[in-house]
């Protein structure tokens, strides 16, 4: 049987296809066109000697590789898929498209053919702890859901699997919202503040960016908001649109350590097995992307057994009455107060790395208030540091700042300084570009070298 997923790849045969970046989404991308028979020219700025076979495979299946440091001179194409991280308006892509050519991307082409029911989050923090929670609680439901997207899997190859009876649920970056034309059927924003402005331009392109999650929504669609985060809340959709607040009443709300949605109780607080107040948040508005979906007593086994994603303040190990944690994913300020918030002691947090070129400035009063010692490390760490010393409630020495220079100084610096009973932090407030691939890398080495204490 002919499918919409299998007219539109065959539509494509003829054309000349070109796609940038071979990271993990379009890899799979590139395979499936070729499947097709399409004519694929792929294109990376990584040089031939420095590819993996994975890659290099690819050649031999028909593709024709671009690379290294020209990789986009002289390129004509009918179609573009676009990489998540080069911006759309990059000068390359603006002379694709005046040449003629149409620019999309693997997440666009995805909402395009998906048979099922879509539900989408974004936002600056929680995004994946929250939308790995509404994949558990509808699989605990016994409905059949696939995750992915920015969460690691891609899914354009696995939407001739799908049925429209089953679930696709997806975390969308800022960098792949900026140039979508489809929304979901449900949409969630967790919350919004300063990020990735080493990319964007400046903020207003990364909230509307964050805005084309839910622009193409109809009647028939849900928008779940954050109450509390004033950008968030201003926020207005073209469906129903539902809102959860730690700080008031709203549509999900916390009353007494319940969350109660409307006017019932769904979740007591203190059996959600993840710690932080940032994860009560992410499970109300996963309790309002799943509602009329999942039953309550669902929602609360998840929440007794749902023990986290990696590299999300997560317990490495304890050692001599030290406890250490891998907050790898925290890349930004706000992500390090909501770790920094999630201790009822002060901790010896281990912070810095690549810029990303957004302040500090807000991360300085919380690190003097849960901070006992600081351990710095990687391009931001000065940067840190005079955040934290012109705060007005930083007083020298409360918390001793030390620099360490690089990210493996700062874990034996904090892993000798920490006694009995302390609490050893990783969660650095930056990117990890500046020594580390990705914050998965980091989070790794972080554990490896905790492990070999």
């Amino acid at each position: 049987m002919t499918t919409v997923f299998d007219n539109y790849f065959h539509s494509l045969k003829g054309k000349k296809i070109a796609v940038l970046g071979l990271g993990v989404s379009n890899r799979p991308l590139v395979r499936l066109l070729l499947e097709y028979g399409c004519t694929v020219i792929a294109c990376d700025k990584t040089p031939r000697e420095k590819l993996d076979a994975e890659v290099l495979e690819l050649e031999k299946l028909g593709c024709t590789l671009q690379l290294g440091d020209t990789y986009l001179d002289g390129l004509t194409a009918d179609l573009v898929f676009r990489t998540p991280g080069m911006h759309p308006a990059n000068p390359a892509l603006e002379a694709l498209r005046t040449a003629g050519a149409q620019i999309t991307s693997e997440m666009d082409v995805f909402f395009r053919l998906c048979p099922c029911t879509v539900l989408a989050v974004t936002g600056s923090d929680g995004k994946t702890t929250t939308t790995t929670l509404i994949s558990e609680m509808l699989k605990a439901s016994g409905k059949t859901v696939w995750l992915g997207g920015n969460i690691g899997t891609p899914l354009l190859p696995l939407c001739r699997e799908m049925k429209e009876t089953d679930f696709a649920v997806v975390e969308l970056s800022s960098f792949q919202l900026m140039d979508m034309t489809r929304s979901p059927q449900v949409a969630v924003v967790t919350n919004l503040a300063p990020n990735h402005l080493d990319v964007h331009k400046d903020m207003d392109e990364y909230v509307q960016a964050k805005k084309n999650l839910f622009a193409f929504q109809d009647s028939t669609c849900k928008l779940v908001l954050n109450a509390d985060n004033a950008i968030t809340d201003t926020f207005i959709g073209n469906g129903t649109t539902k809102k959860f607040s730690r700080q008031g009443v709203s549509d999900v709300f916390v009353r007494d350590g319940v969350i109660i949605r409307g006017a019932t109780p769904v979740l007591n607080t203190a059996d959600i097995l993840i710690p932080g107040v940032h994860n009560i948040e992410n499970y109300m508005a996963a309790i309002l992307a799943v509602e009329g979906l999942v039953e309550d007593e669902t929602i609360r086994q998840v929440a007794k057994n749902f023990g986290g994603v990696e590299h999300r303040i997560e317990l490495v190990r304890i050692k001599d009455g030290v406890r250490f944690y891998n907050d790898s994913i925290a890349s930004s300020p706000s992500r390090t107060i909501a770790g920094l918030d999630s201790f009822p002691e002060k901790v010896l947090l281990i912070a810095g790395g690549y810029d990303k070129h957004i302040p500090f400035d807000v991360l300085g009063p919380y690190v003097c208030r849960s901070v006992k010692k600081l351990f710095l490390n990687g391009a931001t760490a000065e940067k840190i540091r005079l955040a934290v010393e012109s705060c007005p409630d930083y007083q020298p020495g409360h918390p001793e700042i030390v620099d360490c220079g690089d990210f493996s100084s700062a874990v034996q610096a904090a892993a000798k300084a920490a006694k009995a009973g302390d609490v050893v932090l990783m969660s650095p407030a930056c990117a990890a570009f500046d020594q580390f691939k990705n914050f998965m890398e980091r989070g790794a080495y972080y554990k490896k070298l905790v492990k070999e204490l």
